[in-house]
């Protein structure tokens, strides 16, 4: 497929999102960008969330992840699951009864100043990092097959990029995301079903016949039990169950999309009904890595990094369709990650450290000149990260994303864990201290774990490591208090 078929795809896609936006945005104020309006319907939520929660790493990375680690990543989808079960019967009911815009305003009302900021401060870290992550990995993908072939260098690329999410996000936010994910969600999984298909007929074998040949060239393994390896499926379940509470249920992007359904009991719907489904469609990402591997085999097809499996097969050895069904699925699945990523640093910034909900002294026209100040500068931080990843990256992307992940959201873990279930009051200075510091253990433990802990090797369950010294931190230098503020419905914190 030649680079300009490549590009005029893009531009077509990209037309086609700001229609909807265009619908969208509409009469939009602060209350659209933040929250919706709480008017947002759960079942078109709960379907666009698919697309935000799998991104373009899911759909390049999962894939091409078969090759090194088979099927050991459905544990993870697993833990995933009981994840989503928690944020729906513990986190929403407190998000919604407290009816917070931020949901980090919870830890100003249950600790403090320092430790609403500390909250605030590390998810604006942990998603720069993950969202310049995910967004690196789909600028790479244009850089080798589109803009290589010009001479375009690659921060030209990252800029177009970062240009064209501001354009879309900056009036409408959350309410214009809640449909342009339902579309994107909709493009992704048609291009990995397309994508089976593709792989099926080129290799003039049915589907059907091809699911067998998964356990016999002995690339379905699920269950790891070495417990010194870092992927035993203990650790894996846990670690992915932390991973969503985590990165969903204390994550303001994915926890802005639930608070702008009309009520609790359609929040919780919509996340009951996304997390079934997100089960199946992991499985079929992995099915889809494991037709590309047998692929690559029968057809000696070297492709050095795993990553690079599924565009280099689509691209180059299914045909000018498929390839085209791969591109238009990679830009569905790059999008949700990029604006949602957007929208929600520019709520916290503006909500949690700049208090637009809170100053009444402003009119709409400038608090909205404010945001608008806002999302541009994050999306400068997002194009100074993704040329930063260009230059460092080196495994395989969603690798990548969950060690970030197992550093910058252990805090957030260990600050909600205390907050929700003891009924101690802390010492408010010393969170940042506790926070900076259970991270810096967590690398030092990380880094010699084989030699500390008799060839023990820390995979993605460092979150829960880093969790629980947080946790230990904040309850060492803390006091009893009777006067505490409100925890989960129905019950004190």
């Amino acid at each position: 497929m030649s680079p300009a078929v490549i590009l005029g795809v893009f531009l077509l896609y990209t037309i086609m999102l700001f229609a909807v936006t265009w619908i969208t945005a509409r009469r939009a104020d602060s209350q659209s960008f933040f929250i919706g309006n709480r008017k947002s319907p759960w079942f078109v939520v709960a379907y666009g969330m698919i697309g935000a929660s799998l991104s373009g790493v899911t759909f390049m990375s999962v894939p091409g992840w078969v090759r090194d680690t088979q099927f050991s990543y459905m544990v993870v989808v697993l833990g995933y699951l009981a994840g989503y079960f928690v944020i729906a019967l513990v986190l929403l009911p407190l998000y919604y009864r407290l009816k917070l815009t931020s949901i980090y305003t919870y830890l100003d009302q249950r600790f403090g100043f320092w430790s609403y900021k500390t909250g605030a401060g590390f998810f604006i870290l942990s998603r720069t990092l993950g969202a310049s992550l995910r967004m690196f990995l789909v600028t790479g993908v244009l850089q080798i097959f589109v803009f290589d072939a010009w001479n375009i260098p690659f921060w030209v690329n990252a800029l177009v990029f970062i240009i064209l999410i501001i354009l879309y996000t900056l009036k409408g936010g959350i309410r214009t995301i809640i449909w342009t994910d339902t579309l994107q969600t909709t493009f992704m999984l048609l291009a990995v079903v397309l994508s089976i298909i593709y792989i099926s007929k080129e290799m003039q074998t049915p589907v059907l016949r091809l699911i067998p040949e998964i356990s016999d060239k002995g690339i379905s393994r699920m269950f790891i039990t070495d417990w010194t390896n870092e992927r035993h499926f203990l650790k894996q379940f846990f670690s992915g169950m932390f991973i969503t509470i985590t990165m969903t249920g204390l994550d303001q992007e994915m926890m802005q999309k639930n608070l702008s359904c009309r009520n609790l009991r359609e929040a919780q719907k919509n996340m009951f009904t996304f997390s079934g489904i997100l089960v199946l469609v992991n499985l079929m990402f992995l099915v889809l890595g494991a037709f590309l591997l047998i692929f690559s085999r029968n057809r000696g097809v070297d492709v050095p990094m795993s990553d690079e499996l599924f565009p280099t097969i689509a691209l180059r050895h299914l045909g000018p369709m498929a390839g085209l069904v791969f591109l238009i699925g990679l830009i569905s699945a790059a999008f949700p990650s990029a604006d949602g990523a957007m929208t929600s640093l520019t709520t916290s910034v503006s909500i949690d450290f700049l208090g637009l909900d809170r100053r009444k002294d402003l009119s709409e026209r400038k608090a909205t000149g404010i945001r608008y100040a806002v999302h541009f500068s994050i999306a400068l931080l997002f194009f100074i990260s993704i040329l930063v990843f260009s230059t460092l990256n080196n495994r395989a992307v969603i690798d990548n994303l969950f060690t970030i992940a197992g550093y910058t959201y252990g805090p957030l873990l260990g600050l909600y864990s205390f907050g929700l279930f003891t009924q101690r009051r802390v010492n408010d200075r010393l969170t940042p201290v506790i926070a900076v510091i259970s991270p810096l253990i967590c690398f030092f433990l990380s880094k010699y774990s084989v030699q500390l802990f008799n060839g023990y090797k820390f995979g993605f369950e460092l979150l829960l490591v880093n969790g629980f010294l947080t946790f230990m931190g904040l309850l060492i230098f803390s006091r009893r208090s009777g006067s505490i503020s409100p925890g989960p419905a129905g019950r004190c914190c």
